[in-house]
């Protein structure tokens, strides 16, 4: 197994993660008490630990007993510690699962597979040998990974000791230590024992790491203040016994002791604030330990009495707490030698928060049939260790959220995320759900277009089987490929992230829009044939007729939006122009039969053009035609642009008129548009279609369909005309058609 890496009875007042880690362990053997447990562990670990060396070098029965020790210190109960010795050990049995659930019980068995499940995970995520630009982002997946197995929060406590004892083996021997291991301790592990109130695990790793990431800067730093270590011990502990003193004689009842500032805290206290070591008031501290708040504040006014307090140096987070719950007076005041020095005043309860973490409160004792290793607590105590536990999951909320990606939600990555490797170790993170498709998707997109099959963990599985955390997916690609309709289907669960379905999404509309223009370019080159002009330019003709190149007047064809006539009359020569081709005099008629008001001559015939079908409240226009009056054309019609473009002073404004109040109810004007629908072939699709047209109560006046087969099977596209009095009643229409299945598109055309 790859290391990471005192002994006293576990304190009432332990971090609640060691409680409540206390709660989930049972006893195989009636009547063993958590004593009993670890001497078992111990004795059954240590011929299989013995002359064993983890891959770091370290010897694996000093890792153990070394975790264990650390346990020990922050308050673990024996329990706990025998699982460290059952983990390691764990790696030098067969089926270490099987073995230690037949000798210890199902708990012991669960944590040893989950911790040697994380282990695993973590060394191939940092072996990765992956660019330094991806680096931050694979320690970002493993401490969403670490929350993950949150779950159990001995997991979490066996993973922690297990490092800082590495770390302290590395210290000891001298032995280099790999960056990217001591990077993982500064940015995932010490934030996470922060958060758990573990102060004693992150300040001590904190430095480590610090040692290991930049020498050079932590020995300066540890020489300057060893320089002036006795002065400074001298001087802090003449304060203590002036202010303990003081506050005896003031009638306040409380505690004293100093408290040395750690080298990792100074150091980024100097890089933050751009000090020098000699700016840095607080490289000591004393702490006031009290009975409650009042005597805060009394202890707090002896202080600023006795010694001067340094200015904007004075913070009150017993009336403004931290967001961790974190209370306490904090002021800085000049001794009389001049030197400075931090106070902090706390009561006890305060104190126990600030030294064991987020419910504190609600640790309990564990004694008599309840050991350390003790069956479930029930009645009041499983109550209270129910009520610590969401105390503590949280603070891992909170944890995630403080450090999670910009826009990330706080229970994104703790819930309802996988994270899996790819061959190289890499660390990918997906949705939970998430298939070997999403996986290819999230790699890049041209994978997922080509993926064929997967191996998980070396074994062939289906491309719709879900994976789960800690699986190694391995993607089977074929050379050339395109993604499948079927992934789109939600019930086959192919996919399970919005970024892959869109990504197929998008695929299939690029495909989609390339038969637009195939369609498009064979019904021009049909026309140039009869016209006999099949030298011509086909980038040329699409510049005279206003686009930006062949594709786009293929694409606006393909799709019936741009008449062939245009062309035609481009290709033809150029009739004579006319005097009734001058521009038309303006003068407003009257409303016609067609609801529009024209301005131009009395009583002049209007018609409603078929290429773009207006309808109120449609901005129009008007193109005086020869010898049909006034077309009225949409203005965004690409036909009516080219027609003004070519001919300006035809053109003629218009407007809707406005409906008739006094009309009755049901007999407003009506005007036709077409519908455009593109989907799978099916039976029972006409019939789906129009029943949506029936429930908006729409009148369907014409229909026109095709169908034709394309790579992914049969394909109907339909155009549908329907009357409506306003086009705005035609979203509710449209929307309805894109639910139903096997629909591609649905729009006005």
């Amino acid at each position: 197994m790859k290391s990471d890496t005192p002994s006293a009875a576990a304190p009432a007042d332990a971090a609640p993660i060691v409680a409540l880690s206390a709660a989930d362990m049972v006893v195989s053997t009636p009547g063993e008490d958590g004593a009993g447990a670890l001497a078992r562990a111990r004795a059954f670990a240590e011929p299989l630990l013995a002359g064993r060396a983890l891959d770091s070098g370290e010897d694996a029965w000093n890792h153990a007993q070394g975790v264990a020790d650390v346990l020990t210190a922050i308050g673990a109960p024996p329990g706990v510690q025998a699982a460290a010795y059952l983990v390691y050990a764990g790696d030098w049995l067969t089926q270490p699962e099987e073995v230690v659930g037949k000798a210890f019980g199902a708990s012991y068995a669960a944590l040893v597979a989950g911790t040697r499940k994380l282990v695993q995970l973590q060394r191939a995520a940092r072996e990765a040998q992956l660019p330094e630009a991806q680096q931050q982002q694979q320690i970002e997946r493993v401490r969403k990974m670490l929350l993950a197995f949150s779950r159990d929060l001995r997991v979490v406590l066996l993973r922690l000791a297990s490092r800082l004892q590495t770390l302290r083996w590395h210290a000891a021997t001298r032995q280099p230590c790999q960056p990217e291991l001591a990077r993982e301790a500064l940015q995932v592990f010490a934030p996470l024992a922060n958060r758990l109130g573990i102060w004693q695990i992150k300040w001590e790793m904190e430095d480590l790491a610090f040692r290991f990431l930049q020498p050079e800067d932590y020995h300066r730093l540890a020489r300057q203040l060893d320089e002036k270590r006795t002065q400074r011990e001298a001087a802090v502990e003449s304060a203590r016994a002036a202010l303990a003193d003081l506050l005896v004689r003031s009638g306040v009842q409380a505690e004293v002791v100093g408290r040395p500032k750690h080298l990792y805290s100074i150091w980024k206290k100097m890089q933050g604030k751009h000090l020098q070591l000699s700016q840095v008031f607080d490289l000591s501290a004393l702490r006031v330990v009290v009975d409650d708040v009042p005597a805060c504040y009394t202890a707090l006014a002896r202080v600023h009495e006795r010694w001067r307090p340094l200015p904007d140096e004075f913070d009150d987070y017993i009336a403004r707490p931290k967001p961790n719950g974190y209370q306490s007076l904090h002021t800085v005041v000049r001794l009389d030698d001049d030197r400075v020095v931090e106070v902090q005043i706390r009561t006890r309860q305060m104190h126990e928060h600030a030294e064991y973490g987020v419910a504190a409160h609600w640790a309990y004792k564990e004694a008599g049939t309840r050991g350390y290793a003790g069956v479930t607590a029930a009645g009041v105590d499983e109550e209270r260790i129910a009520e610590a536990r969401k105390a503590v999951l949280r603070q891992l909320l909170a944890w995630e959220r403080d450090l999670s990606e910009p826009g990330a939600t706080g229970t994104a990555a703790a819930e309802g995320r996988i994270y899996v490797f790819t061959p190289q170790a890499a660390i990918i993170e997906l949705p939970e759900g998430g298939t070997p498709v999403d996986f290819a998707y999230h790699l890049h997109s041209d994978l997922g277009h080509r993926c064929r099959g997967a191996r998980v963990d070396g074994a062939l599985v289906p491309l719709n089987k879900p994976l789960t955390s800690g699986q190694t997916v391995d993607l089977v690609v074929a050379k050339d490929g395109a993604p499948s309709r079927d992934w789109l289907n939600p019930e086959l669960g192919y996919l399970k992230s919005a970024r892959s379905r869109a990504k197929v999404r998008a695929w299939f509309n690029a495909e989609q829009l390339g038969q637009t223009i195939a369609r498009g370019r064979e019904l021009v080159e049909k026309l140039l044939q009869r016209e006999g002009r099949t030298a011509v330019k086909l980038d040329a003709l699409a510049d005279q007729l206003g686009f930006k190149g062949a594709d786009a007047l293929f694409e606006v064809v393909g799709k019936d939006e741009f008449s062939l006539r245009h062309i035609e009359q481009l290709l033809r020569p150029a009739e004579p122009v006319h005097d009734d081709d001058a521009a038309v005099p303006l003068k407003r008629s009257r409303s016609t039969a067609g609801g529009v008001l024209v301005v131009g001559v009395d009583s002049l015939m209007t018609s409603l053009a078929r290429c773009c079908r207006p309808v109120p409240p449609d901005p129009i226009a008007g193109f005086v035609t020869r010898g049909k009056g006034v077309a009225i054309h949409r203005r965004d019609c690409s036909n009516f642009r080219h027609m003004a473009a070519a001919t300006p002073g035809r053109v003629i404004d218009v407007a809707w008129e406005a409906q008739d109040a006094a009309r009755p109810a049901g007999r407003e004007a009506l005007y036709p548009l077409d519908v455009v629908v593109e989907a799978a072939d099916r039976p029972g699709l006409l019939r789906d279609i129009t029943e949506v047209f029936a429930k908006e109560r729409l009148n369907v006046t014409g229909v026109q369909s095709q169908s034709s087969r394309d790579a992914q099977g049969r394909v109907a596209r339909m155009c549908f005309t329907v009357e409506v009095s306003d086009g705005g009643l035609l979203q509710g229409a449209l929307n309805a058609l894109r639910q139903l299945p096997g629909i591609r598109h649905a729009r006005r055309r």
